[in-house]
């Protein structure tokens, strides 16, 4: 009852014109409805009082609206579509972290019914200028899957996630990794070819460490033609060892496994090559356990 009665005074707060006349307390108001609901607390009867808060130029308030929106729409779908104009206007605002933010929250509401509002926006952010949008984009296909997987599977959505990955940005690269590898999944994954594996393999340089990890992923399940393109793969893919991150390193090692499955004659020379690594790592694990 005493949540309660906070939830009903926060409902108070966010129709009082002061408070909205008021920027740095607006913002506290609705901080505390996002504390409320990240402590599991129900203020979804705050929703109509939230939807009119998502009209300001406040990127931090708006950032807390739409996850606040994401997280109640499904429950209250009739006023979910509230929300969607203003969010389709954001996904055109100058602004590209607002774009992005927009079209997030318009792709994780989670309703069937607005699916038809999606496409258009979802279409430009592939095209975007900022590869924020791009990614979100990306990520935003994989969301309408979920609701939809025919709408995506039926369509060009696939084509394009394959041409997106010669974009210039290696994270919206990445993510059109993962997105096609779940949506094929039960293809066996992400189909790939010589030409697609030596582009990502000489972008090596564009990956964060989780975008190494997904190239590396892929190498592991690719078969080359030639036991010389193996040895290129691997003087590639060598500096890779040498790598801070243990989890790419992994990575790495299974590729070099991987990929002289049936060679045996290199076995003993891969073992040459991963061995100072892998010490490595295990020296690296060893103090992180028993320094004092």
């Amino acid at each position: 009852d005493n949540k309660k009665g906070e939830v009903n005074e926060l409902k108070t707060l966010l129709r009082d014109p002061a408070v909205e006349r008021d920027p740095k307390r607006k913002r506290d108001v609705i901080k505390k409805v996002i504390a409320y609901m990240t402590l599991g607390i129900d203020v979804s009867r705050l929703f109509t009082e939230m939807v009119m808060s998502i009209e300001t130029r406040d990127l931090v308030v708006k950032k807390m609206v739409y996850h606040y929106l994401s997280t109640y729409a499904h429950e209250k779908p009739e006023m979910g579509i509230m929300c969607i104009n203003t969010l389709q206007r954001d996904c055109s605002n100058e602004d590209p972290m607002v774009r992005g933010l927009a079209l997030r929250s318009l792709c994780s509401l989670r309703l069937p019914s607005v699916l038809e509002y999606i496409e258009t926006p979802l279409r430009a952010s592939l095209t975007d200028q900022h590869s924020y949008v791009r990614k979100t984009g990306v990520m935003g296909i994989l969301k309408v899957y979920h609701l939809d997987k025919d709408l995506i599977r039926n369509g060009d959505w696939i084509d394009i996630l394959y041409d997106m990955l010669r974009d210039v940005d290696g994270t919206v690269v990445t993510n059109c990794i993962v997105v096609l590898d779940e949506i094929m999944l039960e293809e066996g994954g992400i189909a790939i070819n010589t030409a697609i594996i030596h582009h990502l393999l000489g972008r090596l340089n564009d990956f964060n460490e989780w975008g190494l990890g997904a190239v590396l992923r892929l190498v592991t399940r690719y078969e080359p033609e030639s036991d010389q393109e193996t040895y290129g793969i691997m003087n590639i893919l060598d500096p890779v060892l040498r790598t801070s991150n243990s989890g790419v390193v992994l990575e790495a090692i299974g590729c070099f496994v991987a990929l002289t499955e049936h060679l045996p004659e290199l076995h003993q020379q891969v073992y040459d090559r991963i061995k100072s690594p892998l010490l490595t790592l295990m020296a690296g694990s060893a103090g992180d356990n028993f320094e004092s």
